[in-house]
């Protein structure tokens, strides 16, 4: 019947038809449509700033960084105030000077040359009886040993160190008899000693002296005391 068409297929007055488009099958397809969505501004919903939590372990140390350029020098500083003032240095001293009057000949054995006139003789280091300079300050000395020869004589010396000859004095037999000098620096450990030999009677010789003039010196003093090498 009409009235059930009707509602089969949607018919009526109260229903609108669908409106149909016609395209062809060569057409594109229609562009899709946009819809805008409006912005929403949510600065004004931002809530207020929380309290500060605790603060956290310390974390493990990390491994070393290479070593930085050296860095530009700094301004000079100001000068400091001045020192408490320190102790007086400990000073050193050494210094003979002696010489002898009476001349001296060779015999059959070595003689340790004596002298019997002190010029200079610092804390009686060196020995008018022996004729040995004892060395109580370890350090450098200088030495010096001056004497006269005897006509048609040798005049044959050492300077010892101990035991040790060290230098030589010499002189060949001659009609003129001449002031002959002789000078070292030794290096002395303490309780060294430091004397003149004459040597013995294989070889003849002698030194000039006479009771009125000085002919034989020999001095010594220290240059430097082993603290201060």
């Amino acid at each position: 019947s009409p009235e059930r068409e009707r509602r089969r297929y949607g018919r009526g007055p109260d229903r609108e038809q669908p409106i149909s488009q016609c395209v062809r099958c060569c057409d594109s397809e229609p562009h899709p449509s946009y819809q805008l969505v409006p912005q929403v501004n949510i600065t004004p919903f931002k809530g207020e700033k929380g309290d500060t939590g605790e603060r956290g372990s310390y974390g493990k140390a990390g491994k070393a960084g290479n070593q930085g350029p050296r860095g530009h020098i700094g301004p000079k500083g100001s000068k400091g105030n001045a020192g408490v003032p320190g102790d007086p240095c400990k000073v050193y001293y050494s210094a003979f000077s002696v010489g002898r009057k009476k001349a001296l000949h060779s015999n059959d054995y070595y003689q340790t040359l004596v002298f019997d006139t002190e010029f200079v003789n610092l804390y009686s280091q060196f020995s008018m009886f022996t004729g040995k300079f004892y060395c109580y300050i370890p350090g450098i000395y200088y030495f010096n040993l001056n004497v006269h020869t005897w006509n048609q004589k040798e005049t044959y010396l050492h300077v010892m160190k101990n035991e040790q000859e060290m230098v030589i004095l010499y002189t060949q037999p001659s009609d003129r008899s001449i002031m002959q000098s002789q000078s070292l620096m030794l290096e002395l450990q303490e309780n060294d000693t430091v004397w003149v030999r004459l040597y013995k009677g294989e070889r003849e010789n002698a030194i000039f002296s006479d009771d009125y003039d000085i002919y034989v010196t020999f001095n010594g003093y220290l240059i430097k005391p082993k603290s201060e090498l």
